[in-house]
């Protein structure tokens, strides 16, 4: 079985849908019956799809996309220029990182999307007026153009239920992100001049929906209060984006830029860092699809705050320290900090329900049910909650 899998984006940086669509490749190469596995990032993203990917494997291509990065270059590519490339690669499946522009039958061959959030309906400010309106139009067509929609938790399934109850019926089938243990570790601190202070975690992207400009109010307050160490530092890893000028502006004037860390572009061996020397990961989100962070974090031994959220319950269970986001979530939150701050890191935690072995077999009865649809009867029921060499090629 021959996968295209395409992560052509704007970001120049690795971040959650990049390192799925990685993550992806990954865990299909365990596999014996896959036998290509085509990976298509844009020319700004090859750095760090050539370190993220799994080299060692022949039947791993890297492709270069012929695309500026633009919008408008950006999503003529997947509609007009991926369907010839997919027919060209003799693709089996064409598995979209994310939602794209689609044509109708452009295909020869079965499309999967994986589908993390509804983003552009539940937090528009992720993107901005008149922006949000094209997202939203690209979302709703391409839900409906693919064979198949993936999404990564049973609280995206649910959403997409409330929203198109008849779409998730026919086409949807929850397959939860692969997230496996890291044993590789930066041996030297990705922190500017750190010397071993404590430091808090927040792993996010800088959008609304990641609720950081609460998460500085609560570090403020841990700060003037004398609830944490003076030296304690908030370490934020995540791409800038629309809330980026209100986090400056809110460290500007707290005057708590000293103890304020901004990172971006960390390698997965520094973001591994991180999670084992950080004194908690704190994720304050009001919504997600899925939580990618809780579940790197509690897999390092990390001990997680969390906002109270369904995404964020699916992948933590009982292993997470929850806060309901409502009138007294901050001072709950610089509380069971204060709390947690002095107890002993939990052990690492083992998550099956996400490694490489049990999301491929997922994914390759997806792909079989759509090749062989009156064959695939162990295919997981679409519209159900499923259970918890290299090359570079410009095209």
């Amino acid at each position: 079985m021959k996968v295209v899998i395409a992560l052509t984006s704007s970001s120049g940086q690795l971040s959650g849908v990049q390192r799925h669509a990685i993550n992806l490749a990954r865990c299909l190469l365990t596999r014996d019956e896959i036998t290509a596995v085509h990976l298509i990032a844009a020319p700004w993203q090859q750095d760090f799809v050539r370190d993220a990917a799994p080299r060692t494997d022949a039947r791993l291509h890297l492709h270069t996309a012929s695309v500026r990065n633009n919008s408008f270059s950006r999503n003529l590519w997947y509609y007009a220029k991926l369907p010839r490339l997919a027919a060209r690669l003799d693709a089996d499946i064409v598995h979209l990182a994310y939602p794209t522009p689609m044509a109708r039958n452009a295909y020869h061959c079965p499309t999967v999307v994986t589908l993390h959030d509804l983003y552009p309906y539940d937090v528009p400010a992720n993107f901005g007026f008149p922006k949000v309106l094209f997202n939203q139009l690209v979302l709703h067509r391409c839900l409906r153009m693919v064979d198949a929609i993936a999404c990564v938790s049973n609280s995206t399934l649910a959403r997409l239920e409330g929203m198109e109850p008849r779409l998730a019926l026919a086409k949807a089938a929850v397959i939860h992100n692969c997230v496996s243990s890291q044993s590789d570790v930066s041996a030297t601190s990705p922190l500017p001049n750190w010397s071993g202070e404590p430091f808090l975690l927040c792993v996010a992207q800088h959008r609304r929906n990641k609720n950081l400009l609460f998460l500085l109010r609560v570090f403020e307050r841990l700060l003037r209060t004398g609830a944490v160490a003076p030296g304690t530092r908030l370490v934020i890893v995540g791409i800038p984006g629309p809330e980026t000028k209100a986090i400056r502006h809110f460290i500007a004037v707290t005057g708590i830029a000293d103890r304020v860390v901004l990172l971006n572009g960390l390698s997965d061996e520094e973001l591994q860092w991180c999670y084992r020397n950080s004194a908690l990961l704190l994720a304050p989100s009001f919504i997600e699809g899925f939580g990618l962070p809780v579940a790197e974090a509690l897999l390092a031994g990390c001990q997680v705050i969390c906002s109270d959220i369904a995404a964020f319950r699916e992948v933590g269970a009982d292993r997470c320290l929850y806060i309901p986001l409502d009138a007294q979530a901050e001072q709950a939150f610089c509380e069971v900090v204060c709390a947690a701050m002095g107890q002993p890191s939990p052990q690492p935690v083992a998550l099956p329900q996400l490694s490489a072995s049990f999301i491929a077999e997922q994914y390759l009865q997806l792909y079989r049910s759509l090749l062989y649809p009156t064959s695939a009867c162990d295919a997981p029921a679409l519209g159900a909650s499923v259970p918890a060499s290299e090359g570079n090629h410009a095209i």
